[in-house]
């Protein structure tokens, strides 16, 4: 599914984010991204999105080399992944039935056709009774699951997470794993970035390790 392939990227300050990357993640697979804050977790799985750029290797995924893709096809590789980040971000003039439905409205699918799928998404993050609420009404926690919801409406088959549980409690934080291994389950590729080794400690999934930009072996 995902393939780097000795990548770097170098800022034009000299910085370098990622050092020589060489890994590859399987279809159907789950793993974590684990390292100290500026280790470069961000920075992989912008380069998955087509946020960056490498300097030097090759970012493939399902085969395809990213750096093949004109500036036109980008929106469209994009679509097909599902993103969560620490902040969901919901637009809180709209209710979180209109929120989870805004990636199908964008990417056109056909409006008899939205209730359906939001409406399925929500169920599965456990708020279908929550679909005319407001955002601000919510907890942490059920803004988390409708920014979930909202990932994976479009059915995608790659789903990446940034700190997805940063500012949620502990409980809260177990919820929201589950909900990520429960669409792993279903044949959702995951990709989970965090700095929380004690969350994911039940999870035994690979984790992809980094220190300084480097692929590193996980502290004990």
């Amino acid at each position: 599914m995902i393939r780097f392939e000795h990548v770097t990227l170098r800022y034009p300050s000299g910085q370098e984010a990622l050092r020589d990357l060489s890994f590859a993640l399987e279809e159907g697979e789950f793993a974590f991204l684990t390292g100290h804050s500026g280790a470069g977790k961000s920075t992989l799985l912008k380069l998955i999105l087509l946020l960056e750029r490498p300097t030097r290797g090759r970012v493939l995924v399902k085969g395809k080399d990213l750096a093949a893709l004109d500036r036109r096809q980008v929106p469209f590789f994009r679509r097909r992944v599902g993103v969560v980040f620490q902040d969901p971000h919901l637009l809180l003039d709209r209710t979180v039935f209109e929120n989870v439905a805004l990636p199908l409205e964008v990417m056109g699918f056909p409006r008899a056709d939205i209730p359906r799928r939001v409406r399925a998404a929500l169920d599965k993050v456990g708020l279908l009774d929550k679909e005319r609420a407001w955002p601000g009404h919510l907890s942490a926690g059920e803004q988390q699951r409708v920014g979930i919801a909202r990932a994976v409406v479009h059915k995608p088959r790659l789903l990446l997470a940034d700190e997805p549980t940063g500012n949620l409690d502990p409980e809260l934080s177990a919820e929201i794993m589950a909900l990520f291994r429960l669409f792993n389950e279903v044949g959702v590729t995951v990709l989970v970035a965090t700095h929380d080794v004690e969350l994911i400690a039940p999870f035994h999934c690979r984790r992809l390790h980094l220190r300084q930009g480097r692929l590193a072996e996980p502290p004990p």
